[in-house]
Order: C-alpha cells, then structure tokens, then sequence
C-alpha cells in the first residue's frame, strides 16, 4: 500500500506507439483514468473502476492516434491530477 495519491508521469515520452502510466492512490475508491487531446476531447478510458489502496500501472496504445499532444487525467476520491504527454510518429 501507499501514503498517498500520485500520478507519475507517462514512460517512455515521448512516445510511439504505446506508454505506461503509473498511479499510486492511498486508500480504496472509484477511479477514473482518461486520455484527452489538447481540445479536451475524450479519447480513452483507461480506468473506470474500483480499485483497493496500491500502486498500479496501465498501458495506453496509441497506434490509432495522430501526433501531438495528449493530456491524461486521474480522479480518485477528492484526488485529481492532469499530466501532458507526447506522441511523435
């Protein structure tokens, strides 16, 4: 378990096509992770579920996806972060 929530930021990023994101959150709650483009477009669920207190890890494949800039966002009970990252084909 953990002390606290945290986003990390994605690796490798840049990236192409796909990239791990880590999140740690500190106690058990719904969990959303989603994928915006600059606009704030949504354009992937990564994480829309329960989750207990841990450290977790997703990929995000982004192969259908067109170069530029990428925002993802956590929300975690009153928790929420925003990281920017790169896809360069």
């Amino acid at each position: 378990s953990t002390d606290k929530f945290f986003l990390d930021q994605n690796y490798p990023n840049p990236f192409n096509p796909s990239t791990k994101i880590s999140y740690s959150i500190m106690e058990e709650g719904f969990v959303t992770l989603k994928v915006y483009n600059i606009l704030g477009k949504e354009i992937a669920t990564l994480v829309n579920e329960n989750k207990a207190a841990g450290k977790y890890e997703v990929q995000f494949d982004a192969s259908m996806l067109t170069s530029g800039i990428y925002l993802y966002r956590i929300q975690a009970i009153n928790f929420l972060a925003i990281r920017k990252m790169i896809l360069t084909k």
